[in-house]
């Protein structure tokens, strides 16, 4: 058995070719279709037909979805999805077996299944890219919520005090672009010559500047965490995402999350911070295990 596995997001759109077992035989990556739906639904039809014998497509995409119907509520980074039967525009153009889901959704199908949170019963998974992906894992199953939208955590409140803008959600304010935006304006450079390996070079040796803007990438970071796990009770957080992958990121998380503990006048329950095994493969990985649950 092969089926096509496809990640969306407001960027790139990456595919794999994989079996049962997550054996890749064909991979690739082009930029994600920005003019509409129409243009993306084409997209991964020139793909699907440039594989050879695949029995379907798993598709990992951002927003709300309905994965029953095939319809995504919501588009998240991609707006023109917004209200949009996606499957059934898809099968017209590739004619076999399709199952969508969102993306975070699937991150979490993919460390619940075979991946970090493949031996916990309840869990938590958070991504760090454009914006901020969540998902939660209650009794090894996903949980979608009624509205398919739990875990969604980039649209949670910072401050109810100021207008219900894009600055006042967590996952416009700190998702990657703004952790690279604070270290720019803090070094007055240009933003387009900062990435992550810049700012986690500059902390490993010590840099002032870096060391601080981690330190407050971290901290609001954490109390989000310490939110939600007063409120979830789950035994482990998986973190992805590009910064997930430098330990100075997960050892400065780890210890922003303790202080809050150790400052918290109440003995509360604490979770588990561990590492994504599959990065930026968890979402095609975790689409292939939800095809496979509709399918077999």
């Amino acid at each position: 058995m092969k089926v096509l596995t496809v990640d969306i997001d407001g960027t790139f759109l990456r595919y794999a070719c994989m079996d049962e077992f997550m054996n890749i035989s064909r991979r690739g990556e082009i930029f994600t279709p920005q003019d509409g739906r129409e243009q993306l639904i084409e997209a991964v039809g020139r793909i699907f037909e440039a594989v050879d014998d695949v029995q379907g497509i798993a598709v990992s995409m951002p927003g709300i979805i309905d994965s029953a119907r095939g319809y995504c509520a919501m588009g998240g980074a991609l707006r023109y999805n917004d209200d949009f039967y996606f499957r059934d525009s898809l099968i017209k153009r590739c004619e076999t077996k399709i199952h969508v889901e969102n993306n975070a959704k699937c991150s979490a199908m993919a460390e619940a299944a075979v991946g970090s949170l493949s031996d916990v019963a309840d869990g938590f998974v958070l991504i760090f890219s454009t914006m901020i992906g969540g998902a939660l894992i209650r009794d090894h199953k996903l949980y979608k919520g009624k509205h398919f939208a739990a875990g969604e955590v980039s649209y949670i409140i910072l401050n109810s005090a100021n207008n219900l803008g894009d600055e006042n959600l967590f996952g416009r304010s700190f998702g990657v672009p703004k952790f690279l935006q604070r270290y720019a304006d803090a070094k007055n450079m240009d933003i387009e010559t900062v990435d992550l390996l810049t700012i986690f070079d500059a902390v490993n040796h010590g840099e002032a500047e870096a060391v601080n803007c981690l330190d407050w990438y971290t901290k609001q970071i954490a109390a989000q965490i310490f939110n939600l796990q007063t409120i979830l009770d789950v035994e482990t957080f998986s973190i992805g995402g590009e910064p997930a992958k430098f330990p100075a990121f997960m050892t400065n998380l780890r210890g922003q999350l303790q202080n809050f503990y150790d400052e918290c006048p109440f003995k509360l329950p604490q979770a588990e911070l561990v590492t994504s095994k599959f990065f930026n493969d968890a979402n095609l990985i975790g689409a292939l295990q939800c095809w496979l649950t509709a399918n077999i």
